[in-house]
């Protein structure tokens, strides 16, 4: 992160706002709304900046709020300011500004100056007490607020009263239920449940009737919240985006993430901050975690409690493994749930811009595992001929060679066009094409690295034409 996001307390704070313009209006109706002492220095103040705080007279005092009707003079007059907003058109004086007030070890921000700025106002949605705010460091002000209509439309106002309702009862639960894991689950219930709806609806008394039954059976049986469950789910080829909203609610759930290094790190960072994250490696002759653990410990953290978020590269159920970690799920009844994912095949030709199938190219598509097992590879290679049906190898970079011997040896034309796709959908996706006859060579030059998919048939002759994503990727052919 470029800055730390942080909510300041301004309660009876003193801050200077220097200038007297419609931008500094804007800015003193946020201080204002968060209960700030504004002091204006401004030799001229506009109307509605002066309604506003109630500033009548060239030196005069409303409540909280004054206005010193002068230029800035100096240092002394940001003296005992917890921030100093500067909203001049003048960048000379605003950069003089923001020199004083950070050598005085002042917040500053400068309006449309962030190079000047040690804080930045964020985008803000107010459904106060919850308060969302959404920031750019400066880089985007118009992308930070339109997030901000998005966010908007997506949070009902009543959300404040949601808020304002746990905060009520915050220190009763608290008391009630001194263990910070029960406690936080118990929370969970409410907000995710009917309580929450009562509250939405405007019925906060029968909300808090049912939050104090509630309360009152967890007291009586601590463990009607302590059911552990394993959520399997499928991450997608490795763009974050391309995951489904159930599969990043319930990796936002989960108490504790096993993954490995199949998923985008950008993705295990969406899980929750709090949440344990244990890596259990697998990767190509480097199993660092074999698999009989990964199921054991997956039982284990249930039984403990747990909700745990299996995060699987692509799908779990396509050469995913995933059958078999939940397999000793089933068998001591522990609580699961599979979330498809994107599967590696899909995402790889879709932003490659290779339709796996297409009219008048192929009309099916086999999925085959590609790995070496004692350098051999043992499959019908007799099935894999026909020439209108795309072929895609996963986990077969170090099996290409084989691949294309084998196909080329039980019959497949050697001039079938071959494509070995790189760390897909991701910025830096490369494409390498060739065929059966040329692609181990290419590929020996081009020293692809893991995660690579390779796809086989004549659809890979569209991908020059149809590809859309990355302009600036290498396309390496022969």
């Amino acid at each position: 992160m470029e800055s730390l996001p942080l909510f300041l307390k301004l309660q009876g704070a003193p801050v200077v706002l220097i200038g007297g313009g419609q931008v500094a209006t804007r800015k003193a109706r946020l201080l204002q709304a968060a209960g700030a002492c504004v002091t204006i220095v401004a030799p001229e103040a506009g109307e509605e900046l002066l309604l506003l705080l109630g500033l009548q007279g060239e030196v005069a005092e409303h409540h909280q709020h004054r206005w010193l009707a002068e230029p800035y003079r100096g240092v002394e007059q940001l003296a005992g300011a917890r921030l100093v907003v500067v909203a001049t058109p003048n960048r000379t004086l605003n950069a003089v500004i923001s020199a004083d007030a950070t050598a005085a070890g002042i917040l500053v921000n400068v309006v449309d100056s962030p190079d000047l700025c040690s804080f930045i106002f964020p985008a803000i949605v107010d459904r106060s007490p919850l308060v969302i705010a959404i920031g750019s460091n400066g880089a985007s002000p118009v992308l930070a607020r339109q997030l901000r209509r998005r966010i908007e439309a997506m949070v009902p106002a009543a959300y404040g009263r949601l808020a304002a309702f746990a905060r009520d009862l915050r220190d009763t639960v608290a008391r009630a239920l001194p263990d910070v894991e029960h406690r936080r689950r118990f929370w969970e219930q409410v907000i995710d449940g009917p309580i929450a709806g009562q509250v939405l609806s405007g019925n906060a008394e029968n909300a808090k009737s049912s939050l104090t039954a509630l309360l009152a059976q967890q007291q009586r049986n601590p463990k009607s919240l302590n059911q552990g469950e394993v959520y399997l789910i499928g991450a997608g080829p490795g763009d974050p985006d391309l995951m489904t909203f159930k599969a990043l609610r319930l990796l936002q759930s989960a108490d504790v993430v096993l993954y490995d290094r199949l998923v985008n790190p950008a993705i295990t960072d969406l899980a929750r901050r709090d949440a344990e994250r244990i890596y259990v490696g697998k990767q190509r002759s480097d199993h660092s975690v074999p698999q009989t653990r990964i199921n054991q410990r997956l039982l284990d953290l249930a039984r403990d409690g747990r909700r745990v978020a299996r995060l699987k590269g692509g799908d779990p159920f396509i050469f995913g493994r995933g059958g078999e970690e939940i397999e000793l799920l089933a068998r001591h009844q522990i609580p699961f749930q599979v979330v498809p994912g994107i599967t590696a095949a899909s995402g790889a030709a879709s932003y490659a811009g290779i339709p796996l199938t297409h009219r008048e190219h192929a009309q099916s598509v086999r999925f085959v595992a590609g790995y070496l097992k004692d350098n051999r590879l043992e499959h019908r290679w007799e099935e894999f001929l026909s020439p209108n049906e795309t072929l895609v190898f996963y986990m077969g970079l170090a099996g290409l060679e084989v691949i294309c011997s084998e196909l080329v040896a039980h019959g497949r034309d050697p001039a079938t066009p071959v494509a070995v796709i790189e760390r897909a959908t991701l910025p830096e996706q490369r494409v390498i094409t060739g065929t059966l006859s040329s692609i181990s060579e290419i590929v020996a030059r081009s020293r692809p690295v893991a995660h690579t998919l390779i796809i086989i048939g004549s659809v890979v002759d569209l991908q020059s034409e149809l590809a859309w994503f990355g302009p600036d990727t290498p396309q390496t052919t022969g």
